[in-house]
C-alpha cells in the first residue's frame, strides 16, 4: 500500500476489491494436491511419452489414420495439438492428470487427423470413440489451469 494512503482509504479499496481478492484466493488453492518436490519434469515427460505413444498407436489404427510423429512440450496454455503435417504435439503435464483425461486428449487429437476443425462431425467422431469426453473435458477446464501453471522443484 502506498504510505500516503489513509487507513480508510485502504479498507475503501479493500472492501471494493473484496470479490477479486476471493476469487483470486480459489484459483490458487492447490485441489489437485501435487508436490513440487515429488514430481521430476524429465521423468513425466519420459512417461507422458510412452502413454501417449502406446494409446496413439491403437487408436490410430481405429480410427484408420497416420500421425508422423509424437511431441511432448511443455505448452503454456495446450493440452495438444495436430499439426497438417501429421506432428501430434502434447503437454507433459497430462501425465499428471487422470488417465481417462490423457486419453481423451489423444483421442481428440488423433480425430483431427480425419476432421480438422470442431464441427459437429469432429466431436460426433470424438463421441463415437470416447462417449464420456465430455466429463473429461470438464475436468480439463476445471483443473487445468492448476495443472498448467504446476511448476516442479528444480
Amino acid at each position: 500500500m502506498p504510505r500516503w494512503m489513509s487507513r480508510r482509504d485502504i479498507d475503501d479499496v479493500l472492501r471494493e476489491k473484496t470479490p477479486w481478492i476471493r476469487e483470486q484466493r480459489r484459483l490458487q488453492v492447490p485441489r489437485l494436491g501435487l508436490d513440487e518436490r515429488e514430481v521430476s519434469e524429465s521423468e513425466a515427460r519420459t512417461a507422458a511419452r510412452e502413454l501417449v505413444s502406446a494409446l496413439a498407436e491403437e487408436e490410430a489404427a481405429w480410427l484408420g489414420v497416420r500421425y508422423e510423429r509424437i511431441r511432448i512440450g511443455a505448452q503454456q496454455t495446450l493440452w495438444g495439438s495436430c499439426s497438417s503435417r501429421g506432428t501430434l504435439s502434447f503437454n507433459w503435464r497430462l501425465v499428471l492428470a487422470p488417465f481417462d483425461v490423457l486419453d481423451y486428449v489423444v483421442v481428440h487429437e488423433l480425430c483431427h487427423l480425419r476432421v480438422h476443425d470442431h464441427s459437429r462431425r469432429f466431436w460426433a467422431l470424438v463421441e463415437e470413440r470416447r462417449p464420456d469426453y465430455r466429463r473429461h473435458r470438464d475436468w480439463l477446464h476445471e483443473h487445468g489451469p492448476e495443472l498448467l501453471a504446476f511448476r516442479p522443484a528444480a
